[in-house]
């Protein structure tokens, strides 16, 4: 089962994600996007690398920036190998909106090799159709995915428009993916200062009327 949880920043996503993960399975794959750009983001990876170790509840990383559906399609593979008998572990990916950020920062660096990216403001907008094969691939593997899969991701659209052509290209992104993403989940939260709602229990759907 396929699970989008989303939300703003410290809105408390990713700690259902975990509560959540430990209720689906005995143990769990955390799948980690970042990349450290800086001194605090390194300090970030290190403290939420800590608090899995510290878990009670088993943690494997893969800290993988970039080929999440290579990494999705290869767990699925090896569990048909190992057979049924084997309970499946949750896997969380948090977040794809870091996910996102790196894929636009390479394909950016890939049209435009002497810029190289150096951080999220130094970067012009990626190719369109670079992003939407990227992105395709990642909503086929989520799709296909035939154990416990939770994917945290943020709602950036909610605020001011940015005054950057990029910004402006990685809100259009991320609400796209987001609602790619939240049409092939079964489940999808919102959450909001620490609550979570089930958008798919909730939603009004036009053809019931």
């Amino acid at each position: 089962m396929a699970v989008m949880i989303t939300g703003g920043a410290r809105s408390g996503k990713s700690d259902f994600a975990e509560r959540y993960a430990m209720r689906m399975a005995e143990s769990g794959i955390y799948i980690a996007t970042s990349q450290s750009w800086d001194d605090e983001m390194t300090q970030r990876i290190a403290r939420h690398r800590r608090s899995r170790e510290a878990a009670a509840f088993p943690w494997r990383t893969i800290e993988e920036p970039l080929d999440i559906a290579a990494i999705l399609q290869r767990l699925d593979q090896e569990a048909a190998e190992e057979g049924s008998g084997c309970q499946r572990p949750a896997v969380l990916v948090d977040c794809l909106t870091l996910w996102l950020t790196n894929w636009i920062l390479k394909l950016d660096a890939e049209e435009d090799p002497a810029a190289g990216p150096t951080g999220p403001g130094d970067c012009q907008s990626a190719k369109p159709q670079g992003m939407e094969a990227v992105a395709d691939e990642l909503i086929a593997a989520v799709a296909a995915y035939s154990g416990p899969l939770l994917l945290v991701t943020n709602e950036v659209g909610s605020g001011i428009v940015p005054a950057y052509p990029l910004g402006r290209r990685f809100r259009d992104e991320a609400g796209r993916l987001n609602r790619r993403l939240a049409a092939v989940c079964e489940q999808a939260f919102l959450v909001v200062a620490g609550f979570p709602l089930d958008l798919k229990t909730l939603a009004f759907r036009l053809e019931d009327e």
